[in-house]
């Protein structure tokens, strides 16, 4: 019931906010929205966009190799925590395009 009542709402906000050229086709997404991310983070990801630019990413573990050179001790751990939740992300990022093609939650 509850998400009916969602589905509903999200309609109705859609159509009062110009949904209706939405459902005609005319609305593009901006030319930085993620259409695709392949990949691993053992094997590193690749980000294809809607302009057509693409993103090839180290692997997780060339990426937190690189914090090293940083010369503070903090830094670094805040290079290394920074590395693991951006590939994190981009994971959920992955399955949650692929949840929403209709693929399910499969990496």
């Amino acid at each position: 019931m509850v998400r009916k009542a969602m589905a509903v709402l999200v309609v109705c906000v859609l159509m009062s906010a110009g949904g209706s050229a939405i459902a005609g086709g005319t609305w593009k997404p901006p030319g930085d929205t993620i259409t695709r991310i392949t990949g691993t983070q053992g094997d590193g990801f690749t980000v294809h966009r809607y302009d057509g630019s693409v993103d090839h990413l180290p692997t997780t573990s060339e990426a937190t190799a690189e914090c090293g050179e940083y010369a503070g001790r903090i830094r670094r751990v805040r290079c290394r925590t920074t590395v693991r939740t951006w590939y994190d992300d981009l994971a959920a990022t992955k399955r949650a395009i692929r949840y929403a093609r209709g693929r399910g939650t499969a990496a």
